[in-house]
């Protein structure tokens, strides 16, 4: 019997589905519900959680999913992880699944590889960098710097190309007093860039979609042993 993985996404997300499904067991199956979005902005996500959020959480409740991802990183920092929290327990409650979201996911992961002064890169401007860096210091981590692209159309967030990820991170984090590297934002192609960004900067690299499918396996497999 298959395993269920639900994963919503803003609907012009056009990575964060190709991450999972590459690289889920084969004995799961994913299935997604999309928010509106289309400028990735702090009112732009307001209103995808506020107006469209419920919605897909209804809609992919239905597929009776036995695990559920919130899949927008900035949106999961947008209110605080206090929020962010409640939001995952309101997810399990209304579709019966065990939730996760992306940015907690983060968090656990970077405590994972032992990271504490962490370098940050985003697609972002800055008014999202601010809540990403935000949500990392209250959980305790040290964000040391954190550096965005500017792109606010969402769509053309994942126009950007890994070798492009790689360059930007070593621009601007190379020679930064960090032990640990962040690439955030789940429509960015961060995941096909993280080896070659930890062989530049010599350093354990986190990725939203990479961190979020480590604990949607470690699940899995706790829940298989």
């Amino acid at each position: 019997m298959s395993t269920r993985i639900g994963l919503i996404v803003p609907s012009s997300n056009t990575v964060a589905e190709v991450d999972f499904y590459r690289r889920l067991p084969a004995d799961c199956t994913l299935h997604t519900a999309r928010m509106y979005l289309e400028e990735t902005t702090p009112e732009g996500e307001s209103a995808m959680i506020d107006d469209h959020l419920p919605v897909a959480i209804t809609d992919l409740g239905t597929t009776r999913p036995d695990v559920m991802v919130f899949g927008c990183t900035s949106a999961g920092a947008l209110r605080g992880n206090e929020y962010e929290a409640e939001l995952v327990r309101r997810i399990g409650e209304r579709t019966g699944a065990v939730s996760f979201s992306v940015a907690a996911s983060v968090r656990q992961a970077i405590r994972a590889a032992g990271g504490q002064r962490v370098g940050v890169i985003t697609p972002y401007v800055d008014a999202l960098n601010e809540k990403i860096a935000q949500s990392l210091q209250d959980d305790g981590l040290e964000v040391v710097a954190i550096h965005g692209l500017g792109i606010t159309d969402n769509f053309a967030i994942a126009d950007v190309e890994p070798e492009r990820i790689v360059e930007f991170a070593v621009e601007r984090l190379a020679g930064a007093d960090i032990d640990l590297a962040f690439a955030s934002c789940t429509n960015f192609r961060a995941f096909d860039a993280r080896e070659d960004i930890h062989r530049e900067l010599g350093l354990p690299v986190v990725t939203s979609n990479q961190a979020a499918l480590s604990v949607v396996l470690d699940h899995l497999g706790a829940a298989a042993g």
